[in-house]
């Protein structure tokens, strides 16, 4: 064998080499690159969906209810008021044992939900982050029944399809939707909700199924 064409056929096979040991890389890196993706946008949903339960937490505080309007609970949460209780003992009591709720003052709902952010918009609050168009969480109310008793519930929620919908710039659209489907799957087969969801329409509960991982 010519000593030039040697020279090629190990240029070759090395280059080969590179491309296999790059492929191999890679495929170790993509499910950790996705993975790592996910979480920080996941962050950022479940950040949003803990401002809808705290405003409608206060709204059934003050109606008895939840509401299913953004509107409704984005008005509320601008011009309503909650009291700042401090606990102080109860000046009648000689033992020195109870307490009373002296309330000192009043707070907009929409500052105490907004706990000392500078970026914070309520009007934000119904569009899910890294939804492409901008789109809105699923938001229900309603009741259910406990020992003949109509207890109210809400849900808010939104799937993989919307805040997982474009790829990150380390992925081709192909390989980010075959990644946000498989990891849908995953979740279906066990027969979990496929994105982030707070409260539930089936029991009394105003969880965040990431709080129940």
């Amino acid at each position: 064998m010519k000593k030039g064409l040697s020279i090629v056929i190990n240029i070759v096979l090395f280059a080969i080499i590179v491309l296999l040991a790059w492929q191999v890389v890679k495929s170790i890196q993509a499910p950790i690159k996705f993975t790592h993706e996910q979480k920080a946008r996941e962050t950022k949903v479940v950040e949003r969906l803990i401002d809808i339960r705290n405003a409608e937490v206060l709204y059934k505080n003050a109606t008895s209810h939840y509401t299913n309007s953004f509107d409704t609970l984005i008005a509320f949460c601008q011009t309503a008021e909650i009291p700042i209780v401090k606990i102080v003992p109860d000046p009648t009591d000689t033992t020195f044992t109870r307490t009373i709720n002296d309330t000192i003052g009043f707070i907009m709902v929409m500052d105490s939900i907004r706990g000392g952010r500078d970026n914070f918009n309520i009007n934000d609050m119904r569009f899910v982050p890294f939804g492409e168009p901008q789109q809105k969480f699923e938001l229900e109310a309603g009741t259910i029944k406990r020992n003949g008793i109509d207890i109210p519930v809400f849900e808010a929620r939104t799937p993989y399809e919307v805040y997982l919908a474009t790829p990150s710039a380390d992925f081709s659209e192909k390989e980010w939707n075959q990644r946000r489907d498989n990891a849908k799957a995953e979740k279906e087969s066990i027969n979990r909700y496929a994105g982030l969801k707070v409260g539930s329409m089936e029991e009394a509960t105003t969880d965040g199924n990431w709080e129940k991982l």
